[in-house]
C-alpha cells in the first residue's frame, strides 16, 4: 500500500490524520483546526501554490510520487515553443501568453450548453446531516464562483417537514431550500443538479421539481459512487426518527420496528441506527434489460420537461463503464460522472470503501479507451466528468488529460466541503451571534488561523473579491464558507492556469494526452499514457541524427 506523506514543510501543511492520494486526511472533520494544502488554501489562496518564508529558503521536490499506480504516478508535460487556444482578442506574443490569460472556463452538454467558469463541480450532497448543516456556504460558494453543486440523494425522504401523499411529493421544504439558496446567486455560470435514487424516483422528486423550477435543475440519474457499491447511507440516533424512516419505505438496520431492538435501544444496547437506500435494477438480469429500462426513464423525464439530464455511475467493472458511456451517449445526456474508488463519503461501510471496485486512475483510462472508441465509429460522446480522490490542482489538469477531449469536469467531494468547516467555525467565532446558525465548532480562533489575521479581512485572501462581485452592503449575507470556498476555487485555478501555460495550452478544450506521461511503467501498462523518456524520443533523436522524426512534435499535435 503507497503511504502518503503525512507533511509538506514546503508549503507548511501538515494532515491531522493519515492522508491519502488527494491529500486530505481519510477522516476529514468540520471542526478541524487544520492544516491540510485544501484547508490552508481556503484561507490563504494562491498563496499556497508557492513554497512559504520567501527570501529565506530554497525549496526542492521531494520527488514521492513515482511508486505505485495513482494520479500522483502521472506527470506533467510542458513546451519550450508555441501557444495553443490564445483567448480571442489576444495575440501569441509574449506579453499576452501569460498565465493569469490563461481561460478556465468551458461549457458541457447537448442541445443545451451549461457553462462553468472552472472545470470543477461538487459531489452529490445528499442526506448525510454534515450536507444539509453547510449547505448554505456550498451552495453560495459554488453559485458565486461558477461551478455546478450537486444535491444529493434522499435529501425529501428524509425530511420530516416533507409531505407525500398517495406516494408523491407535494412539500419539500429542505429540497426548496437547497435549490433556492444556490439560485439566489446564480448569474449564469455554474449549475444545480439534483439526484435521484430508487426511493426519490418512487417519491416523485423528478415531478415536483420539474413543476416547481422548470429547466432551472439539472435532474441526475444514480447508478452508484465510488465510495461504495450499495445504496447511500445515514445514521440517527434517535428511535423516532429511525421509526419515520422505516415508515418512509427505507431499509432501517437494526429493525427499529422488532420489540427487542427497541428494548436494546432504550437500555443503551444500540445507540444507534443505520439508514439505506436501495438496490437499483435489481428485477433486470442482463444489459438489455438495463437499456431499455434505462431509456425509458429518459424519455419518460425527457417528457416531464427536463432538457438536462445527467448520469452519475460509480466503480464497477469494465461492462458498465461501458454501458454508462453507451446509453448516456444514445440517450444525448448532458453529463456523465464516473466516480472511481479512492473518494469520500459522508457515511459508507469503511471496508467497503478500502476494498471494492476500481481505482479512479484504472477507470478513468479505460472510460478514455471506451470513449474513443465510440468516437472512431461516429457516435457522438457524452461529456464527463471525472471524480474520486481528486482534490489539487495538478490532479485536475492530469484527469482533464487523461479523458481528453471528452472530460469537461472534475468531480470533487471533500475538498469542496473543507472551505465551508473552516469557514463556519471563523464565522462562529467573530459573529458569535451566528455560531449555531452557520454550526461554529470552535469558541476561538486556533493559532493556524490567528496566523493569517483576526478579522474575516485578513483571514481571507478572497474576501475582497467576494465584496468586488456582490457588493458591500451584500457582504454581510455571504457567509464565511463561501468566502472560503471562493478563495480555494481561486487557488485551483490558479494553480491550473499555471500548469496549461507551462504546457502551452491557453484554453481547456485545447489540453490532450500528450501533455501527461507516466513516472513509471505500471502506470504506462495500466493507463496507456506513454513512460517518461519514451515521449518526444523519436522527435530527439532525429534532432541528434538528422534525419525525419517519426512521430509529430509540434505543440498540440
Amino acid at each position: 500500500m503507497i503511504q502518503w506523506p503525512k507533511s509538506n514543510d514546503a508549503i507548511g501543511s501538515v494532515n491531522r490524520g493519515n492522508p491519502c492520494e488527494s491529500g486530505l486526511c481519510t477522516l476529514c472533520r468540520a471542526d478541524c483546526k487544520g492544516k491540510c494544502e485544501t484547508w490552508l488554501s481556503s484561507m490563504k489562496g494562491r498563496k499556497i501554490l508557492y513554497p512559504r518564508d520567501f527570501g529565506t529558503i530554497t525549496a526542492g521536490s521531494s520527488n514521492t510520487c513515482h511508486v505505485g499506480v495513482s494520479y500522483n504516478s502521472l506527470r506533467i508535460n510542458g513546451y519550450v515553443y508555441g501557444a495553443n487556444g490564445v483567448p480571442q482578442g489576444l495575440s501569441n506574443s509574449e506579453d499576452d501568453c501569460v498565465f493569469p490569460n490563461v481561460n478556465t472556463e468551458l461549457e458541457f452538454g447537448t442541445e443545451i450548453k451549461t457553462k462553468a467558469r472552472v472545470p470543477l463541480m461538487t459531489g452529490a450532497l445528499g442526506s448525510t446531516f454534515i450536507a444539509a448543516k453547510y449547505w448554505e456556504s456550498f451552495a453560495i460558494g459554488a453559485a458565486l464562483v461558477g461551478y455546478p453543486i450537486v444535491v444529493g440523494e434522499n435529501v425529501v425522504g428524509v425530511d420530516k417537514e416533507s409531505e407525500i401523499k398517495n406516494g408523491k411529493i407535494n412539500k419539500a421544504p429542505e429540497l426548496d431550500r437547497r435549490i433556492d439558496t444556490f439560485l439566489r446567486y446564480y448569474d449564469g455560470y455554474g449549475a444545480i443538479i439534483v439526484q435521484m435514487n430508487v426511493e426519490d424516483t418512487r417519491n416523485g422528486v423528478a415531478e415536483y421539481i420539474i413543476n416547481k423550477y422548470g429547466d432551472k435543475v439539472i435532474l441526475e440519474l444514480k447508478w452508484g459512487q465510488g465510495a461504495k457499491v450499495i445504496g447511500g447511507e445515514i445514521q440517527v440516533t434517535s428511535l423516532e426518527y429511525a421509526l419515520f424512516l422505516k415508515k418512509r419505505g427505507y431499509v432501517v438496520d437494526p429493525d427499529p420496528t422488532l420489540p427487542e431492538v427497541q428494548e436494546a435501544f432504550e437500555n443503551k444496547s444500540i445507540r444507534s441506527f443505520a439508514r439505506h437506500s436501495r438496490l437499483g435494477y435489481t428485477s433486470l438480469s442482463s444489459k438489455e434489460e438495463v437499456e431499455k429500462s434505462f431509456m425509458e426513464s429518459v424519455a419518460y423525464l425527457r417528457k416531464l420537461g427536463y432538457k438536462r439530464i445527467s448520469l452519475k455511475t460509480g466503480s464497477y467493472g469494465m461492462e458498465t463503464l461501458a454501458m454508462s458511456i453507451k446509453y448516456a451517449s444514445d440517450a444525448k445526456l448532458e453529463l456523465l460522472t464516473i466516480d472511481g474508488s479512492g473518494g469520500g463519503t459522508g457515511m459508507s461501510p469503511w471496508n467497503m470503501m478500502e476494498s471494492w471496485g476500481v481505482p479512479s486512475i484504472n477507470l478513468h483510462a479505460k472510460a478514455s479507451e471506451y470513449a474513443s472508441l465510440l468516437a472512431q465509429n461516429g457516435t457522438k460522446v457524452v461529456d464527463m466528468a471525472f471524480a474520486g480522490g481528486l482534490a489539487k490542482e495538478d490532479q485536475i489538469f492530469k484527469a482533464l488529460a487523461l479523458g481528453a477531449p471528452f472530460t469537461k469536469l472534475v468531480c470533487m467531494g471533500r475538498s469542496l466541503m473543507i472551505p465551508a468547516y473552516l469557514g463556519a467555525n471563523v464565522q462562529g467565532v467573530l459573529r458569535p451571534e451566528d455560531k449555531v446558525k452557520v454550526n461554529g465548532n470552535w469558541d476561538k480562533l486556533p493559532p493556524t488561523v490567528e496566523e493569517c489575521g483576526i478579522k474575516e479581512a485578513e483571514i481571507f485572501a478572497g474576501y475582497y473579491d467576494v465584496q468586488k462581485k456582490v457588493g458591500k452592503d451584500e457582504m454581510k449575507n455571504i457567509p464565511f464558507g463561501a468566502i472560503a470556498s471562493w478563495t480555494l476555487a481561486d487557488k485551483l485555478a490558479a494553480g491550473l492556469q499555471q500548469l496549461m501555460a507551462g504546457a502551452r495550452k491557453f484554453s481547456l478544450s485545447e489540453i490532450t494526452r500528450k501533455e501527461i506521461y507516466s513516472a513509471n511503467r505500471e502506470t504506462e501498462k495500466d493507463t496507456g499514457i506513454p513512460f517518461i523518456t519514451d515521449v518526444e524520443d523519436d522527435a530527439a533523436k532525429a534532432i541528434l541524427t538528422g534525419t525525419p522524426s517519426k512521430s509529430a512534435t509540434a505543440v498540440g499535435n
